[in-house]
């Protein structure tokens, strides 16, 4: 599996054509939802890790179906120093089938499964994790990089 040619939009608008990642490793991390309790503890651990991810030639992404807007108060709330691309129309989440059958409060919702993917420099999958807890993925998605290395 590769990362698909599609073009989404940062939380500066910024539009970020993912087969012109390459060159580079690629952590694509999709969560639920800016702001809510899980995904900002995801989000703040790997922007505090994002160093370590830099050291080893790692750039991270996070995705949501958020909108831009939305990932623009997201970022600026908690400083986040890597980007956020919005996947309103669900594109990307479709390629790497995280969109799930989710219950919310007793209600069958379709949401994002946390699932993150690493890829290499030709933007090939070396790994793809689902199903993840929030807390400590980050850490554990720098111990899984070291190891693949």
């Amino acid at each position: 599996m590769k990362i698909p040619a599609l073009t989404l939009a940062n939380q500066n608008d910024e539009k970020i054509k993912l087969t012109g990642l390459k060159g580079q490793n690629v952590i694509l991390y999709f969560y639920p939802k800016d702001s809510t309790p899980g995904c900002t503890i995801e989000g703040i651990d790997f922007n505090n890790l994002l160093p370590k991810f830099k050291k080893l030639n790692y750039v991270v992404y996070g995705v949501s179906r958020d909108s831009v807007k939305s990932h623009e108060k997201f970022c600026g709330k908690f400083n986040f120093k890597f980007d956020l691309l919005s996947d309103e129309d669900e594109a990307l989440c479709k390629y790497f089938d995280v969109i799930k059958e989710k219950n919310m409060y007793g209600k069958k919702v379709m949401g994002i499964e946390r699932s993150t993917f690493i890829f290499d420099e030709k933007l090939n999958l070396k790994a793809e994790y689902r199903k993840v807890k929030a807390e400590g993925h980050a850490q554990f998605i720098l111990d899984e990089i070291k190891k693949l290395n």
